[in-house]
């Protein structure tokens, strides 16, 4: 698969966190190697190694979406949407994204008491490890939700090029909004007490650690809004993946008669595939 280019705050924010989630699976089968070998070889098996996976594992399922709706390459069916007329695919798109949307505003206001509640008194898996996973997973499914709605909403206006102005206008709005929200929790993130919920549960290591995320996520969505605010998107097209192979292919000056179903041919004398030079 080609990589589908990234343009815009959101588009950067996604991109950016997704090449660190990349890593998280192979971290996952490091400590699943290592837990095998302290258990059958040593005879000492671990305490954290299940719930460490477990919880990079949720993460990664949670956020693994995020890329996907960037990338385009969520499932669909294309069975209508192919047939129809130009017109009414942008409909259908249109629709598309306002059902994604309506989605994660609904989550978002169904579950963002109980996901405060977790993270405010830091609630922990209740096991031998007893890692922070409620009060860390519940939060990144709300803001994960966020995002995704942005994202489709940008994948919208960029796929189906808008006006010059409408897209600048919502990369701003979208900024401000994620910037605002960023901004707005710092504070919170190193207050001791507030009026309703008491002081805050969370060890000064771990409010360090989210307070750099949230600063790298506000530098990374200023810079993707400065960067790609003149740029003129090109216009999404959906491409088979064999043909798009096939069109890698070509471009190699390669035969690629075996995608189509057509074995190339080979000289007997020579033994070399006909029409190689």
């Amino acid at each position: 698969m080609v990589e589908h280019e990234k343009s815009g705050p959101v588009d950067w924010l996604n991109w950016t966190f997704s090449r660190v989630m990349m890593w998280a699976p192979a971290f996952i089968v490091s400590i699943i190697f290592y837990e095998v070998f302290m258990r059958y070889i040593l005879f000492r098996p671990t305490l954290w190694v299940n719930e460490m996976s477990l919880w990079i594992g949720g993460a990664i399922y949670v956020t693994a979406g995020l890329y996907a709706m960037q990338q385009r390459s969520h499932i669909r069916i294309f069975i209508i949407y192919d047939m129809a007329p130009r017109w009414l695919r942008k409909v259908f798109d249109t629709m598309s994204a306002i059902c994604v949307c309506i989605f994660a505003m609904a989550v978002i206001y169904g579950g963002f008491g109980e996901a405060a509640a977790k993270f405010w008194r830091w609630e922990t898996f209740g096991t031998a490890f007893d890692p922070p996973i409620p009060a860390t997973n519940k939060p990144l499914i709300l803001a994960t939700l966020l995002v995704l709605g942005l994202q489709a909403l940008s994948n919208l206006i960029r796929d189906w090029p808008a006006a010059a102005f409408v897209r600048k206008t919502f990369d701003v709005l979208a900024a401000a909004l994620l910037v605002g929200l960023l901004i707005w929790g710092l504070p919170i993130l190193f207050s001791e007490f507030t009026d309703v919920e008491g002081s805050l549960k969370m060890p000064l290591k771990w409010r360090i650690g989210v307070g750099a995320i949230m600063v790298a996520s506000i530098i990374i969505v200023i810079y993707g809004l400065i960067k790609d605010f003149n740029k003129t998107p090109a216009e999404h097209v959906e491409v088979d993946e064999i043909e798009e192979e096939a069109a890698f292919l070509r471009e190699q000056n390669a035969p690629d008669e075996v995608l189509t179903g057509r074995p190339p041919k080979v000289d007997a004398a020579s033994g070399k595939i006909e029409g190689d030079r």
